[in-house]
């Protein structure tokens, strides 16, 4: 086969992912709601496309190279930390432990550090419950009820939660963008978290500084109840996580605490217990399906030389190990654009950066720090991200207002962009 048949080939069997595109993103900008086409159906069409364009294979082949790729070992150990993610996330907020996270915050801290507080409520509670938009539900109500009490900018404290929301959902071992990008990288969560702290720790620390030397003195209510008991699973989750615990170990013990603490505070029975852990579970569905479609749509294009042409096409001007971390990032961030989520954007380039990895002898450690840190960035600033959406909702504001206030997100960014040039951290 000749280079122009190659060239042909190699287009073609990338069409499903602009299939999937099109079919998102038309749709959404018609509309003007980028929530308006499930992005499972985007990727059904796409699937169904790949399917059909698959040359020189039976039929009932096709459909097993699919079924192969929906259902291979990466899948379905994410698949099961997605189960047993939602069932802690949904014992451990129906039990209290979110309010009592936020109420223990606020009464170690003085008033006049309320925004550095409420940046590490935000920062401590996303990276325990593992979610961006969790976080934000939790406190963003929490932070429209202290500005109305402290005269203090809406605007300002919004950001503060959606900032330390991607803290957690760039770090926590629970995340669906951690768990994502270690599966599709190959690489341990622990070893992930390990580098990849090293990277975002730095911004993290300059934001909290930056709300502590800009707040001026606060009025600021007391709480008048602290259960620190209801923090435990979290601790517990914390702990053990960073210990090395295997993740399935660590939500296992997370569930039995909360349901343990549940039912001795009287949060809730048995029964109740039950059917939280089947909300949870209930809500990673959409999350279940459309990784599966994402690992077989994968799966084909593979089949039909996609990824290997991609590869080579953008590899081709790539020299050194600084160019392959750029074109990571350039991907995912690309990704994140088109499909307004961190995770989908990582499921959809995660093999590709991992062949690209390969290739130029990255850390998988690092390409998956730098995967999960730049689909935070771009969605941590995206107006029509679910996560600024559900804020601006919250508070009754414009996403663009809350972006104007947006330090860390940007400044994460900017540490990450930092450790591709300085090849930093250099021991890993």
């Amino acid at each position: 086969m000749n280079s122009s048949n190659k060239h042909i080939r190699g287009l073609i069997a990338l069409t499903p992912l602009i299939v999937f595109m099109i079919s998102y993103l038309a749709v959404s900008l018609i509309t003007g709601d980028f929530y308006k086409m499930p992005i499972s159906v985007a990727f059904l069409i796409a699937s169904v496309y790949a399917i059909a364009i698959t040359r020189n294979i039976e039929f009932n082949k096709r459909i097993e190279h699919f079924s192969a790729g929906a259902a291979n070992q990466n899948v379905m150990l994410m698949i099961w930390i997605f189960v047993l993610a939602g069932a802690f996330a949904e014992s451990a907020r129906s039990m209290g432990a979110v309010d009592a996270t936020v109420a223990m915050t606020m009464y170690l801290l003085p008033a006049k550090l309320l925004p550095a507080g409420l940046f590490l409520a935000a920062c401590f509670v996303s990276i325990s419950v593992g979610t961006s938009v969790g976080t934000v539900v939790a406190l963003v109500p929490v932070a429209v009820g202290l500005a109305e009490q402290t005269s203090l900018d809406p605007a300002w404290l919004t950001a503060i939660i959606v900032g330390g929301a991607f803290f957690g959902d760039n770090l926590s071992f629970i995340s669906d963008t951690t768990i994502a990008a270690t599966r599709t990288q190959g690489c341990e969560l622990r070893d992930k978290f390990r580098v990849n702290v090293r990277i975002v720790a730095p911004a993290a620390l300059i934001t909290f500084c930056i709300y502590l030397f800009t707040a001026t003195d606060i009025a600021a209510p007391t709480p008048e109840k602290i259960e620190g008991i209801k923090i435990l699973p979290y601790l517990l989750v914390l702990v053990t996580a960073i210990a090395g615990l295997n993740v399935m170990k660590v939500l296992m013990l997370g569930i039995i605490s909360a349901g343990i603490i549940g039912i001795a505070t009287d949060s809730f029975g048995a029964l109740e217990w039950c059917t939280e852990m089947g909300k949870g579970i209930t809500g990673m569905g959409e999350l279940i399906i459309i990784t599966m479609l994402a690992g077989g749509l994968l799966e084909l294009i593979r089949v039909n030389g996609g990824i290997d042409y991609l590869i080579k096409l953008l590899t081709r001007h790539i020299h050194g190990p600084r160019g392959a971390e750029g074109s990571i990032a350039t991907l995912v961030c690309m990704a994140n654009l088109c499909t307004a989520n961190n995770t989908i954007a990582i499921l959809t380039v995660g093999p590709i950066a991992r062949d690209i990895a390969d290739r130029y002898k990255l850390d998988r450690r690092r390409s998956a720090s730098l995967l999960d840190t730049f689909s935070c960035l771009t969605q941590g600033v995206l107006p029509y991200g679910a996560q600024l959406l559900m804020a601006a909702g919250l508070a009754a504001l414009s996403p663009l207002d809350i972006i104007r206030h947006l330090y860390y997100p940007l400044i994460m960014g900017a540490c990450a962009v930092l450790a591709i040039i300085f090849r930093y951290p250099r021991k890993l």
